[in-house]
């Protein structure tokens, strides 16, 4: 990626989101309901378990699928990032159920939801069990996907929730863009192409299926990372790499993360944004980190796809890069 960071480059608030904002106001709206045990999912004591909850969209990647008219896989993004944060928190996922919201009812892109939606059930291992369709021309344009995914876990099976300083942290590949920061890619990815134009760099026909790449699951780390000792994990979504933080209040230092697939460089260039915004919006090439023992980390790694990509120290912020987050 380039050192280059110049302040009149496109920022995810100039393309219409305000992270602090929408922080603030999530803030305001768990004051009015009171907080609930866990971080990334909700859990509910049942006993010698907790039942876990997760709800999520799939945000605005869905306007990258009206305009290719490809909704093949935006069932796998929406399992994806509800799944991925029962992970986080050391929760198998058991069982989803998808919402459906639409200004006119289509079969033909429901099917694709639907093909979608049981790939993403299969590479999560976990059940469709129901869903609901809305038609809601008044208050939808086109349409909105989002589900609620529930898991359960032995109650000494959660992660403990807290890195501790000196852990290693333990990287695992994301597959491009996930569904975040979508708001600043499109932005930034049309500034001076279209969708449906061919693809500057390998593995895809047209910049939007570049951007279409289907969020990767993470279900299957979660049998290692429990008998490796995983202290704690960041789902690495909104936010960026700032997502670290969600390991405690210590001071992370990412010296060995994956490389940036290449449609991170696009959206730099093309958009001019700045190291640190696209560091703070996306999870450029790494999808999920875990925090456990040193002594660990190497086996960790090696019986999985992941790599050692850094360490925990007293302190605070991400040093990732050559940036301070």
């Amino acid at each position: 990626m380039s050192e280059d960071d110049t302040d009149d480059g496109l920022t995810y608030a100039d393309s219409g989101v305000d992270i602090e904002a929408s922080e603030a106001a999530t803030a305001a709206l768990i004051g009015a309901v009171g907080e609930s045990e866990g971080d990334y999912a909700g859990l509910l004591d049942i006993g010698d378990r907790y039942l876990a909850l997760a709800t999520d969209g799939v945000g605005t990647k869905l306007l990258v699928a009206e305009a290719l008219g490809d909704y093949s896989t935006i069932g796998i993004d929406c399992i994806a990032m509800n799944a991925n944060d029962l992970v986080a928190a050391g929760v198998r996922p058991v069982a989803f159920v998808d919402y459906l919201a639409v200004d006119e009812p289509n079969e033909t892109f429901a099917e694709q939801i639907g093909r979608g939606l049981a790939a993403g059930a299969e590479r999560a291992k976990l059940e469709l069990v129901g869903g609901e369709t809305a038609v809601m021309p008044e208050v939808i344009r086109g349409l909105d996907l989002a589900g609620t995914c529930a898991g359960l876990a032995a109650k000494d099976a959660l992660f403990p929730g807290e890195a501790e300083a000196s852990d290693a942290l333990v990287g695992f590949r994301s597959s491009g863009v996930h569904s975040n920061g979508l708001t600043l890619a499109r932005k930034a990815a049309t500034l001076n192409h279209e969708y449906a134009d061919p693809c500057p760099f390998d593995g895809y026909e047209t910049i939007g299926e570049a951007l279409l790449e289907p969020t990767r699951i993470y279900t299957d780390l979660l049998d290692p990372m429990r008998e490796r000792g995983v202290r704690a994990t960041a789902h690495v979504t909104g936010g960026g790499w700032t997502n670290l933080a969600r390991l405690g209040d210590f001071r992370y230092v990412v010296e060995e993360p994956f490389e940036p697939q290449p449609v991170f460089e696009f959206i730099r260039s093309e958009g001019n944004v700045s190291d640190e915004e696209m560091h703070r919006t996306f999870n450029m090439g790494t999808g999920f980190v875990a925090a456990l023992p040193p002594e660990r980390a190497e086996a960790l790694a090696e019986e999985t796809d992941g790599r050692v990509v850094g360490r925990v120290e007293e302190g605070e912020g991400v040093a990732i890069r050559g940036l301070e987050l």
